[in-house]
């Protein structure tokens, strides 16, 4: 089956990635820093919001869509997707700003490792149904 319902919400985290890319891209700009963070926390922490996205983002999408071609419940597939967007965001608002917000930080990486482990043991059972 061909995915339907991932590749939208991989279209929404793109834009997003980009936006961080912008932004750290910006924040480069402003202070005249082509590598590394130029002691900038600021900039750090915007480079550090973008490359966690990205670290992240990918594996969970692909379970998804992966969901999705094994046709798993597209409900579930959309309140992971909506978990996985809620969590980054809160991810980076907690991480962004000009000093740590602890509770949003490890609250959207708890919703983004929950989406992971939860996608991956359908994953999993649906192997071991296929033994």
């Amino acid at each position: 089956m061909t995915p339907i319902v991932v590749p939208g919400y991989a279209a929404i985290f793109v834009l997003i990635f980009v936006l961080l890319a912008v932004n750290v891209s910006r924040l480069r700009n402003k202070h005249k820093v082509s590598i590394g963070g130029g002691g900038r926390v600021e900039l750090e922490r915007a480079a550090r919001v973008h490359a966690n996205f990205a670290e992240y983002v990918p594996f969970a999408i692909l379970l998804l869509a992966f969901m999705e071609m094994q046709r798993q419940s597209i409900f579930i597939i959309h309140v992971l997707a909506i978990v996985l967007l809620v969590g980054r965001l809160l991810h980076a608002y907690g991480v962004g700003g000009e000093k740590d917000n602890m509770t949003f930080r490890a609250l959207g990486f708890l919703m983004t490792l929950g989406v992971l482990v939860v996608a991956a043991v359908f994953l999993l059972v649906n192997a071991l149904r296929a033994i």
